[in-house]
């Protein structure tokens, strides 16, 4: 490890990969699906043990409500997770925000609950690179970081939904992250360590159609027909594809027995644009195109959802932030390469409220969202360092 100074070195020899490894391996034992609120709060609990070794006030938050459109197209309740906030040195003149989600994608049911070792660095199992290895070597740089004597004030945000959006925690993020001179996100790395530059925005939306019932057979032009009308209107959605711009009409739900016309369907889709002009302009045409068809096909429409993850863009100050990232990662030996990628995380909100923000601190790994997710075992103690030294150098050094 060259290019570091002795208390760098110090700072740093602390770190081992076991017991990152042992968190890793416990938490990911629990199913903490989105909607398995039980198993929420279970991780809740097991993160709120670990995380109060680290000083300051720890408290977990309830979610703000949200709504989501149901089959019958009305709107009911979500439940979710409470999500876990550690606050520590909050009169610091400068301060950070931490972020990681306990939530994955695998539900209750799914048959994917169990870890193996593919070979001596490859964990195999759900969650363990998306992302509680990275809220394992978080808390490990973190611990190191403290052993130095800091005077960074710091916010960690671990929440319960991150995978279904972050919606009942978006009011949350933008409180902590504002004023924050930098942000950190534990998104996975890629197994290469590649790190994300730019990301577009996303946006989830569900089109309730009102149509009129009516026999298919007697009188069928007396009906006014909300399959047709959605399907319409999902070409003319499908349509706005170009680049820069990605919509993708997913489902149609509703529709009634073959000799009835029906009257009701609800169509989703996502929305994916680079910029927030695009976004605009996407939101413009969805409204254009919504009032069209509701003329065409005499019916009703009514549009569920925005653009919840704002597109982000790379600023000076996040130049600054990844400058100073790289130069720790090379002193480490740990070289990185960055790339624009079309997912979405919480480092879209963040970085909409003008905080520079890196979101792949995380564990290398790959697989993500899927039966095959895997972890590299020798990224833990390797991205716990990083952690604690970007922290050191985040409270010598300015970055804008």
């Amino acid at each position: 490890m060259t290019g570091l100074a002795g208390a760098e070195r110090d700072l740093l020899a602390p770190v081992e990969r076991a017991p990152i490894l042992a968190h890793t391996l416990d938490w990911a034992a629990i199913n903490s699906g989105t909607a398995n609120v039980e198993g929420l709060a279970a991780m809740a609990a097991r993160l709120a043990d670990a995380f109060a070794a680290l000083p300051g006030d720890l408290r977990l938050v309830d979610p703000a409500p949200v709504e989501k459109v149901d089959g019958q197209g009305q709107t009911r309740e979500i439940v979710h997770g409470r999500h876990l906030v550690l606050s520590v040195r909050p009169e610091a003149e400068r301060r950070v925000i931490l972020t990681g989600h306990m939530d994955t994608v695998y539900p209750r049911e799914h048959p994917f609950q169990t870890c193996d070792w593919l070979d001596e660095d490859t964990l195999h199992g759900p969650g363990t690179a998306d992302m509680k290895g990275g809220l394992a070597l978080m808390l490990a740089g973190l611990g190191a970081y403290e052993r130095s004597g800091p005077k960074l004030g710091y916010d960690v945000l671990i929440n319960s939904d991150e995978e279904t959006g972050s919606l009942s925690s978006a009011a949350l993020i933008a409180e902590l992250a504002r004023g924050k001179v930098a942000a950190l996100t534990y998104e996975p790395a890629l197994p290469g360590g590649q790190m994300a530059r730019a990301r577009p925005g996303s946006g989830n939306y569900a089109v309730v159609v009102h149509g009129r019932s009516a026999h298919a057979g007697r009188n069928p032009e007396d009906g006014r027909n909300a399959v047709v009308a959605a399907s319409d209107l999902a070409l003319r959605l499908a349509a706005m594809r170009r680049p820069g711009l990605s919509v993708n009409p997913a489902k149609i739900e509703g529709g009634a027995p073959n000799n009835t016309v029906p009257d009701l369907a609800i169509l989703h889709f996502n929305m994916r644009p680079a910029t927030p002009e695009l976004a605009g302009e996407a939101q413009a045409y969805i409204e254009t195109a919504v009032a069209e068809v509701s003329a065409a096909h005499d019916v009703h429409i009514h549009i569920h959802g925005h653009v919840s993850r704002p597109p982000k863009a790379i600023s000076d100050k996040t130049e600054a932030l990844y400058g100073l990232v790289s130069k720790a990662a090379t002193d480490l030996g740990q070289p990185m390469s960055w790339k624009d990628t079309g997912g979405v995380c919480d480092g879209n909100n963040i970085a909409a409220c003008g905080v520079p923000v890196l979101d792949t601190m995380g564990a290398l790994g790959g697989s993500i969202h899927s039966p095959d997710e895997f972890l590299l075992a020798g990224s833990l103690d390797a991205r716990a360092r990083l952690t604690a030294l970007v922290m050191h150098r985040l409270e010598h050094f300015q970055i804008g």
